[in-house]
């Protein structure tokens, strides 16, 4: 049930897809909790309708409002995350000045406790980071809507940036005495526990765990881009990522019970025995750097790099291509000349931005050993390396005729650039 009687909200943003995703779990559990505070969340046109109509459901507010982008590559390429550039864009949050104090909590957070009290706080509040505790982490904190904040933050961001190209370090600059004049604004680390700390510093946790009241998933790997499993009702394919297993279990719990049954099958795959969600932003299916891991022979062939990804962004980029085509007059083609060549070219966009010349693809089925039908952009062979091209003729792989099942294996048809 919606809260509608207080001034005072909890505040969430998302971007894309995603994002939103988290924040409707994030929503539910503010619900569990049994907060009496409203739910508010800023949305861009990033978020689809299907779960902009759950959002419409789960929050009392919903305020759509623009991207903000630093555009500081550098700082951002430090941080290994060029995505955050967009978290800017929490400076919206002093807009809703319809409320008279907030709590901002990042849509990758999770709360388990009542936190309410934390309206009892002043701006700006926040508990510590991690990485360096005399800043603190921008995940959580309190503050009050302000029209004129906002517009001296904007003004902050132009003339000094963000040390970090994100909204963490420009907030830290802004509010630079938080670790020295008020003591009262230094939340306890319980309100913003990152997900990895029972790995950090065990002990600790096995003494003060029963106390955490929110989690928050740092790191670019979110709980929405692993795997349950429905028999055994565990999460997998954490890899090296060293989220708690208990967090991941609790946002999970949230997601199954409360969030998968509105969702549709485009969003949700189901198989006999695992739950996968498929939510890809445009900027993760055309990352550069993921080309890059395809050529090491790195490919997430049952999350982003799926055939099915790599098959939608192949129709988009073509179906582009075509309408484009349609829009402008050319000349035919002399006799003999290639017709599908700015097909390959859409194809060679679509899988690796930085392809200059269309190469050639060459897909070889498992189960008869034969070549399929050609294409451009990647080699793509069933069951044993990518097709070698030599002399400008492309060879399938080898494959060998005992196959029982079909796998397949994605490389580039272009090497990366070399260092000198």
């Amino acid at each position: 049930m919606k809260n509608m009687s207080s001034d005072e909200a909890f505040v969430t943003l998302a971007t894309n897809d995603s994002y939103a995703l988290g924040a409707i779990v994030l929503a539910n559990s503010l619900r569990e909790v049994g907060t009496t505070k409203r739910l508010a969340i800023m949305i861009t046109s990033g978020v689809s309708e299907s779960l902009r109509q759950q959002i419409d459901c789960l929050f009392d507010s919903v305020n759509l409002v623009d991207p903000l982008n630093s555009n500081d590559a550098v700082n951002l390429d430090l941080l290994t995350r060029p995505d955050l550039g967009v978290t800017f864009t929490k400076l919206h949050c002093w807009r809703l000045t319809q409320f008279s104090k907030c709590v901002f909590l990042d849509a990758d957070t999770l709360v388990i406790q009542n936190i309410d009290e934390l309206f009892e706080r002043e701006e700006l509040s926040a508990a510590p980071d991690v990485g360096w505790p005399d800043c603190f982490n921008s995940g959580v904190f309190v503050y009050r809507p302000s029209q004129n904040t906002y517009l001296s933050l904007l003004s902050f961001a132009l003339t000094h940036g963000s040390f970090d190209g994100g909204d963490q370090g420009l907030l830290n600059a802004y509010f630079s005495d938080w670790s020295t004049k008020d003591t009262s604004k230094r939340l306890s680390f319980v309100y913003n526990v990152v997900s990895q700390a029972f790995y950090t510093y065990q002990p600790a946790m096995k003494r003060f765990g029963k106390d955490v009241k929110v989690i928050h998933f740092i790191g670019a790997t979110k709980p929405w881009h692993m795997s349950y499993n429905v028999l055994t009702h565990c999460v997998e394919g954490q890899g090296e990522v060293l989220h708690s297993a208990d967090f991941l279990q609790m946002w999970w719990k949230i997601f199954m019970d409360r969030v998968k049954p509105n969702l549709d099958s485009s969003t949700v795959h189901l198989s006999s025995d695992q739950c996968h969600i498929k939510i890809y932003t445009e900027q993760q299916l055309s990352d550069e750097h993921r080309q890059y891991s395809w050529e090491r022979g790195h490919v997430d062939y049952m999350g982003i790099d799926s055939f099915d990804n790599i098959q939608r962004q192949l129709d988009l980029k073509l179906r582009d291509s075509t309408a484009a085509d349609s829009s402008v007059p050319h000349e035919p083609p002399p006799p003999g000349a290639p017709a599908v060549e700015k097909h390959q070219t859409a194809v060679a966009a679509a899988v690796s931005p930085s392809v200059k010349a269309p190469p050639v693809i060459t897909i070889t089925s498992a189960i008869t050993g034969g070549p399929m039908a050609p294409s451009g952009g990647v080699s793509v062979s069933a069951a044993g390396g990518a097709g070698e091209s030599k002399g400008g003729e492309a060879k399938p792989s080898e494959v060998k005729p005992a196959l029982k099942s079909t796998s397949i294996t994605i490389t580039s048809g272009v090497k990366p650039p070399q260092k000198k």
